[in-house]
C-alpha cells in the first residue's frame, strides 16, 4: 500500500518523501508544478536511491485523480498542494478559495470513492490569527486575516466535518509554524518563483547577491530587539513530524490536531546575524515601517505533539542557517541549471 502525497514536489511535501522513503513507506506524489520543478524529482532518486512513483496533473482534475487512486493501492493522503503566497492571496481571493477549497472537496470526494479514510492536512500557524497570545496551543480559536488563512481554517473545518460524519475517517490537521532550513545533501530546499515571500529565502538571495538588501518591516514592537518574533523549525523536522503523525493517523479514527514549532521564538535580527555568523556572509538591511497585520510574537506550544506522536524539532537555529545556505550557495537559481 502507498501514501498519496498531493503537492509531493514542493518544498515540505519533498523533504516529506524523503523521510517516508526513509521510514519504509512506498509512496506516489501528485504534483502539477504550479509552485515546484520537475527537477525535484531527479534529485529525490538520488537522495533516496528510488524512482519516485509521480503523476503530472491537478487535483481540480477528478477524472485524473481517480485514474491515480484506481491505478495504486492508496492507503492514506498526505495534503500538501495549495497555494501559498499571502499577498497574492489578497489581491487573487477567488483564484485561492477555488483552487485550495475546490481542490480538498475533489480529493476527499476522491478518497471517499475509493474508502479511504486516513489524511494527513498541510495546515498553518496562521489559523491562530492576531488576538492569541503565544506559547499558542491547539485549543484556542481560530481565524485569520488574509484568504490564504481562511482557506486553512475552512478545509480544518471541512476535515473535521468528514470525520464527525463517517467515524471511519482519520483525520490530522498539522499546524505548522515556520518552515527554513534544506536537506543536508544541498539537492532539494524552497525555491521560491520571483522574489521570495518568506523571511530566510530572501535572507539567502541578499547573501548571494540576487537582491540588494533585505527589508526589516518595523523595530519597535515589544521584543527583545524590537523586531518581530517567529517560531522557525527546520524542514527536516518538519517532514519527520508528518511521519510521525502518520503513523498516528493510521491508528486512529476521528480529527485530531497538533502544532508543529520548536516552542522558540527568534526575531528577525536574531536570524540575520546567526546566519552571517555560521555562513560568514554579510546580509544588508534597512529598516522600514511596520506593516498592516503583523504581529510581535508568534511561537508554538507543541507539548501535544510530543506526548501524543513522540516527536520534538531536534535542529538548531545554526543547523538551519547552514542548511538553508547550503542549499541557496549549490543551487543560485534554484531547480534551474
Amino acid at each position: 500500500m502507498s501514501i498519496l502525497l498531493t503537492g509531493g514536489a514542493g518544498f515540505i511535501g519533498s523533504h516529506t518523501a524523503v523521510e517516508l522513503i526513509s521510514a519504509g513507506y512506498d509512496i506516489v506524489i501528485v504534483d502539477n508544478f504550479s509552485n515546484s520543478s520537475k527537477e525535484v524529482l531527479n534529485r529525490l532518486k538520488v537522495i533516496t536511491g528510488k524512482k519516485i512513483h509521480f503523476y503530472n496533473g491537478s487535483i481540480l482534475d477528478k477524472v485524473f485523480l481517480n485514474n491515480v487512486f484506481y491505478e495504486n493501492d492508496i492507503e492514506a493522503v498526505i495534503h500538501f498542494a495549495a497555494y501559498k503566497a499571502v499577498g497574492e492571496s489578497v489581491e487573487q481571493p477567488l483564484k485561492y478559495y477555488s483552487n485550495n477549497l475546490t481542490g480538498t472537496l475533489v480529493l476527499l470526494e476522491v478518497m471517499r470513492n475509493h474508502h479511504v479514510n486516513h489524511i494527513v492536512f498541510s495546515s498553518s500557524a496562521t489559523v491562530y490569527g492576531m488576538d492569541n497570545i503565544s506559547p499558542l496551543t491547539e485549543n484556542l480559536k481560530t481565524s485569520a486575516t488574509n484568504p490564504y488563512g481562511y482557506t486553512k481554517v475552512m478545509i480544518e473545518q471541512i476535515l473535521t466535518d468528514v470525520a464527525f460524519a463517517n467515524k471511519e475517517m482519520s483525520v490530522t490537521n498539522l499546524r505548522y509554524f515556520n518552515p527554513i532550513g534544506a536537506h543536508e545533501s544541498g539537492l532539494i530546499g524552497e525555491a521560491p518563483n520571483g522574489t521570495p515571500n518568506n523571511l530566510v529565502p530572501y535572507i539567502s538571495q541578499v547573501a548571494i547577491g540576487k537582491l540588494k538588501e533585505l527589508s526589516i518591516f518595523g523595530n519597535d514592537y515589544d521584543t527583545p530587539d524590537g523586531t518581530g518574533v517567529r517560531d522557525y523549525i527546520h524542514v527536516v523536522d518538519l517532514a519527520k513530524g508528518h511521519v510521525a503523525a502518520l503513523k498516528n493517523n493510521l491508528k486512529n479514527t476521528g480529527s485530531a490536531v497538533f502544532n508543529l514549532g520548536t516552542g522558540h521564538g527568534y526575531s528577525v535580527l536574531e536570524l540575520v546575524k546567526t546566519f552571517e555568523e555560521v555562513n560568514h556572509v554579510s546580509v544588508p538591511f534597512v529598516i522600514k515601517d511596520r506593516r498592516a497585520g503583523d504581529i510581535a510574537t508568534c511561537y508554538a506550544d507543541s507539548s501535544k505533539a510530543k506526548e501524543v506522536l513522540d516527536w520534538t524539532a531536534e535542529t538548531t537555529l545554526q543547523d538551519m542557517m547552514r542548511d538553508s545556505w547550503r542549499w541557496q550557495s549549490k543551487n543560485p537559481n534554484g531547480y534551474q541549471s
